[in-house]
């Protein structure tokens, strides 16, 4: 028995955060472009992340073109500032205009690949009869806002092919395959790209450090890769320490170890995308930057400590990944870096970025 595919004219993606999971979701938006090729395809994003999906200065609608690649439409919320003045006028005007512009497209379908309450309450305050979300959402009250309850059907464990599987069931196939058309396209911004090439102008090319992590538990000691870059040195590669909001101290321990061997940079989005694509690596823990290079087809040494590699490592690209036996899954938020994580040395780290690079 043939299933038809149901006809959409407009599909709105909601994946509000973070970082690293937007990326992880892009494929399946590219699978549903590559499905509908003809749909008006929306996403709905924290402001924060916009970037990811459109470059600053770029019309956040209209014709697609390498500022804005994948999508037709980008809303944008900022649910932090929210919460922080829920009863501000200013608060509740902001709500009001962004939730008329998205009702105003009366999209056909809403995907939730969130699983949050959050994120299932907006899809539904979007206005569209359809809003599709798993049966197990990351948070279980979620699936009360769902119209369309999808038991994933995927060989796979990965968050991407997670996704990829809620992408299959909205075009009533068991699965979407992962091809080369189903890849994760990101904006190409020129002030960025002229701001990063004058700082990157290096014949030997370089390798990126990201010390960050969204907690404690999953950060390598900064000193460690200081002293990974000066070995890195010896090689001729020069390394580039990247680092966001509230990171700037991680960063500097980093260049203090380094002993010269390594600097810091600064990056907006739009930045660490044009840094990301002219490195020769990346080197650094379960974290945005890392899904980032991955999903841009760079070469990746990942530092996994209480969080799964299986669900979160580097996808889709060459990689080499570090864990120690002693490491066990678990995603509470502690301050302090988790014990197996601590037992990854700076020689193994060394080893494996050298062989990555001889391949």
């Amino acid at each position: 028995m043939t299933v038809s595919t149901p006809r959409f004219d407009s599909l709105l993606v909601v994946r509000l955060s973070a970082m690293g999971d937007i990326v992880h979701t892009l494929p399946a938006a590219a699978a549903l472009r590559q499905a509908f090729p003809d749909a008006t395809l929306g996403w709905l994003v924290e402001e924060r992340w916009a970037e990811l999906l459109c470059t600053w200065r770029y019309p956040r609608s209209g014709p697609r073109s390498p500022q804005r690649p994948l999508v037709d439409r980008v809303h944008s919320v900022n649910t932090a500032e929210w919460r922080r003045a829920l009863f501000s006028f200013n608060t509740w005007q902001q709500m009001a205009a962004g939730l008329s512009e998205l009702r105003g497209i009366h999209y056909d379908a809403v995907i939730d690949f969130q699983g949050a309450v959050r994120s299932a309450l907006l899809a539904r305050w979007s206005g569209s009869p359809v809003v599709y979300g798993s049966t197990q959402p990351r948070e279980n009250a979620a699936s009360m806002f769902y119209t369309r309850q999808v038991l994933l059907k995927t060989n796979g464990t990965h968050v991407v092919e997670q996704a990829l599987a809620l992408a299959g069931a909205v075009v009533s196939t068991t699965n979407i395959a992962i091809s080369a058309e189903a890849h994760a396209e990101f904006p190409v911004d020129p002030d960025a790209e002229s701001k990063i090439a004058g700082l990157t102008s290096d014949g030997n090319g370089f390798a990126i450090l990201s010390p960050g992590a969204g907690w404690g538990a999953k950060r390598w000691p900064a000193e460690r890769y200081g002293q990974v870059a000066r070995e890195l040195a010896k090689d001729g590669l020069s390394s580039l320490v990247n680092y966001g909001p509230g990171e700037e101290g991680l960063a500097v321990a980093v260049e203090a170890a380094s002993e010269g061997a390594a600097r810091k940079i600064a990056c907006s989005v739009s930045e660490l995308i044009a840094l990301t694509r002219r490195a020769r690596l990346l080197i650094g823990g379960d974290t945005g930057p890392m899904h980032l290079a991955a999903a841009l087809k760079i070469p990746v040494v990942a530092i996994f400590g209480p969080t799964s590699p299986a669900r979160n490592g580097p996808f889709g690209t060459q990689s080499l990944v570090l864990r120690s036996v002693s490491s066990i899954t678990d995603h509470t938020r502690h301050r302090e870096p988790e014990q197996g994580l601590l037992e990854i040395t700076v020689g193994e780290v060394v080893a494996a970025t050298r062989k990555l690079l001889h391949r």
